[in-house]
């Protein structure tokens, strides 16, 4: 072998592969609008209520809103902390449903 070339890719671990923002609808992988590049210039953040979105669309949502509310489900806007994003996926998803019913 002469010649090696390595190809990363990355993604953000936010849903199903191809989710998109619910608020610019463009892939969390992508950037932002008001953004320049994808990544960490254009990071996904998570509310309480389990749903998704780049960091720029929802501080312009909440800030344009009279009532801090998530676009989608329409409950009290909160952002997930740090240690809440630690569990496993399946905890996340059970802890979602229960705070619906």
């Amino acid at each position: 072998m002469r010649r090696w070339r390595g190809v990363a890719a990355w993604s953000w671990n936010a849903g199903d592969a191809g989710d998109v923002c619910g608020i610019c609808r463009i892939p969390f992988d992508g950037c932002a609008p008001d953004s320049r590049f994808p990544g960490d210039d254009s990071p996904v953040v998570w509310g309480q209520c389990g749903h998704a979105y780049h960091l720029q669309c929802i501080t312009k949502w909440v800030g344009s809103q009279p009532e801090q509310r998530c676009p989608i489900c329409r409950q009290n806007w909160e952002f997930k902390s740090a240690a809440d994003l630690r569990t496993p996926d399946r905890e996340r998803l059970q802890a979602a449903r229960m705070r619906r019913l």
